[in-house]
């Protein structure tokens, strides 16, 4: 296999030096100590215009412009409220290094390569999957490749520039499109955005890695009436603090966003995901490329899974707005009705299993086999276990793929049982 071959080329060093900062360089960054603002304010809006919808509850917590979590904090790795998978291991960002060459190539090697990624952290998935860009130097060639990062947290924008380019960025005057642009330690050009929009059309892999989980959504409740909106006001014995109340009435949400043939009776829905998610396929469809989505979430079977995260613990969702991570699991059913009929979708399928179709075991046994370091060897044990164990991310995490009609089409033509799925990672799952 193609993929399996490539893995031979990485280099079998450990990246220990990354791998402390992932885990230690958070100690050094100060936290935000909780304020009441957002809740001041909320509270403020509620008692002026009535009720707001858990969309719009989030949207201020998340990403308000002054006190918002994603603004002002920072909330990544041990110090932080969630460690994501790019931060537990190298292996993974460098499987994902591999898709996307891979998908390069069966995509008919472009001339241009846009690597696009949705809301990267720290940068620690990109760089990881730029390090294996540069040990392909062979099977790219002199593909003209640049990096695009959509982010709207001016604090993990400078976090990726550190990682990334070593802070070798110049900010942007006024309100240009690209805010911040600057050379890849690899020597690539990488430019920031706040919209996907602004991105310049061409072939481009896009990636999105625990971004659709923290999109605003809209939750609803059956009732004997029908559908109603689950809103948030203010507790009227606790006047500081907030509540879940259930719309009287139908809402325009409720109206126009819930399925026909829907019988859960609970739906969280979120239109903002369906829309970014038009928009990628709306791109790969027009110049080509793919789209990896990588969340927890379900096939449209879940039904109430709003939740916060705050120092790696659950948290009460409408305790302390804009101190905490809020996040829903991503409905990936809802996510693949929105790409339309231009596009063909794979999955999701599990993270064990992708990682496992894409080589991981063979990864990890080059890894080992080079590093004399009892701990650093326990360490990627320790890691590998963590991202592949079902227990733990393995079966948690989903992987749902976005690609060109054009991709599959001689696959289309094949006896389904006689030749495997020609799409790296997917290689056990049948076109949806």
């Amino acid at each position: 296999m193609r993929t399996l071959l490539w893995l031979k080329r990485l280099m079998p060093e450990v990246r220990w030096t990354m791998w402390q900062n992932r885990f230690c360089s958070d100690s050094s960054i100060q936290r935000l100590e909780s304020n009441s603002s957002i809740r001041k304010h909320l509270i403020s809006k509620i008692t002026a215009t009535g009720p707001i919808s858990v969309a719009e509850y989030m949207r201020e917590a998340l990403t308000n412009p002054v006190a918002g979590y994603y603004v002002k904090n920072d909330m990544l790795g041990a110090g932080g409220d969630f460690i994501t998978s790019p931060e537990i291991s190298q292996i993974f960002g460098e499987l994902l290094g591999v898709w996307c060459v891979s998908e390069w190539m069966a995509a008919g090697k472009s001339n241009m390569f846009q690597l696009v990624e949705l809301g990267p952290g720290r940068g620690s998935l990109a760089s990881d999957i730029l390090r294996v860009f540069s040990q392909l130097k062979t099977v790219l060639g002199e593909t003209d490749i640049s990096v695009h990062l959509v982010e709207v947290s001016p604090k993990l924008s400078q976090f990726q520039a550190e990682c990334l380019t070593g802070d070798n960025t110049q900010p942007s005057d006024g309100d240009q499109p690209v805010y911040r642009s600057g050379t890849t330690r690899t020597g690539l050009p990488i430019y920031w955005y706040r919209r996907i929009e602004d991105i310049p059309r061409g072939f481009s892999v896009f990636l999105a890695h625990e971004f659709f989980d923290a999109i605003p959504i809209h939750k609803f409740q059956r009732t004997e009436k029908g559908w109603r909106e689950v809103m948030v006001d203010i507790d009227p014995e606790s006047p500081d603090k907030l509540r879940f109340v259930v719309s009287h009435s139908p809402t325009l949400a409720s109206s126009i966003l819930i399925q026909k043939d829907e019988n859960r009776q609970h739906v969280e829905v979120c239109p903002e995901g369906g829309v970014i998610v038009q928009k990628l396929a709306n791109r790969i469809a027009e110049d080509g490329g793919a789209a990896l989505i990588v969340d927890y979430g379900h096939d449209g079977t879940k039904t109430d899974t709003f939740r916060g995260f705050k120092g790696h613990q659950l948290h009460n969702v409408l305790d302390a707005p804009g101190m905490a991570d809020l996040t829903a699991d991503v409905d990936f059913s809802y996510l693949r009705k929105m790409t339309g009929t231009e596009v063909t979708c794979l999955g999701p399928i599990t993270q064990r299993s992708f990682l496992k179709n894409m080589g991981i075991d063979s990864r990890l046994q080059v890894l080992l086999r080079n590093c004399p370091d009892p701990s650093t060897r326990a360490q990627l044990v320790h890691s590998y276990d963590m991202l592949i164990n079902p227990d733990k991310m393995g079966h948690r995490f989903q992987f749902f793929s976005v690609l060109n009609r054009g991709r599959l089409a001689q696959y289309r033509g094949m006896q389904k049982n006689t030749a495997p799925l020609p799409v790296a990672g997917f290689a056990e799952l049948d076109i949806q």
